[in-house]
């Protein structure tokens, strides 16, 4: 990733000045990512309040709350995508929710290196 946008962002996240406009921006375009590197249906990743994906391969549900949730805070879903937390780390926190097949994204993280 290296649009302007995201990268003066992410110095502000790492200077720890991050406002809620650089949290929305770094959690949206990991998301992205995310749905990039892992198309489908399958779970529902939410990083609350700023959004929320559909990714992986695997059963789609149409209706109400799908068999695979996953929801983190928009801090550490940044450090788990970014590589400065490890999956198993970020669930030992007891901030990440997961629950279904397929909420394990330690194979697929980290999205990118910054």
């Amino acid at each position: 990733m290296s649009e302007p946008a995201f990268l003066q962002a992410l110095q502000r996240y790492n200077d720890g000045t991050a406002e809620r406009a650089d949290l929305k921006l770094l959690t949206k375009e990991l998301l992205k990512i995310l749905v990039a590197k892992a198309p489908g249906h399958a779970v529902e990743v939410r990083v609350p309040p700023y959004g929320a994906v559909q990714c992986i391969e695997g059963p789609r549900h149409t209706r109400g709350t799908p068999g695979a949730v996953i929801e983190l805070p928009p801090d550490l879903w940044i450090d788990v995508a970014l590589g400065r937390t490890t999956w198993a780390d970020a669930r030992l926190t007891g901030k990440l929710r997961a629950s279904g097949e397929r909420t394990d994204l330690s194979g697929l993280l980290p999205l990118v290196r910054a």
